[in-house]
């Protein structure tokens, strides 16, 4: 649903560039938001994820355990990715002061974000990273049962055991 929404936003954006279009004095920058490349990059992306997104719930709804891999592979991805953000974090914490100094004066509770103490703030981001990160742990848990569940269904080496009252069995 969220990679549907963003696709809207970026097909709209494409087709109307003046709407969505910010200058860098808006952004309190030097650099461009995005420009036409970027937008048809994130919405190739976008595509492809609902793509994925689709062939996850087809695979889960037909009994298909092949179709669930491709999403199962992009959440470990996304999990790596978003592990390396927490180590990033983690060995040099001074770039998120930087990062606070590049946001638009006009970001809302920047100056409170920036006024609070440095090692706070990081263990208050770590947090919340450990937070997103436990959640994703579980969603890929979550996943691979699915996919184990229907190779077992599927699986043709399961044992059957008929009983019944007959002692010639």
């Amino acid at each position: 649903i969220i990679n549907s929404v963003v696709l809207l936003i970026l097909l709209s954006a494409l087709t109307d560039p003046d709407q969505y279009h910010l200058t860098s004095a808006e952004l309190g920058g030097e650099f461009e938001f995005m420009d036409d490349a970027n937008m048809c990059i994130a919405t190739a992306i976008s595509l492809l994820m609902i793509l994925i997104c689709a062939m996850a719930t087809y695979g889960a709804y037909k009994q298909h355990a092949a179709w669930i891999i491709p999403f199962f592979c992009y959440q470990i991805f996304d999990f790596a990715l978003n592990t390396l953000v927490a180590i990033s974090v983690l060995v040099y914490p001074s770039t998120i002061q930087d990062y606070l100094h590049q946001l638009p004066n006009n970001f809302p509770y920047k100056e409170e974000i920036m006024s609070v103490n440095p090692t706070c703030l990081v263990v208050i981001i770590l947090l919340f990273i450990s937070i997103i990160l436990a959640f994703k742990g579980y969603l890929i848990s979550c996943v691979w049962n699915c996919y184990r569940y229907i190779n077992g269904r599927n699986n043709s080496d399961v044992l059957v055991y008929i009983t019944t009252n007959d002692t010639a069995v």
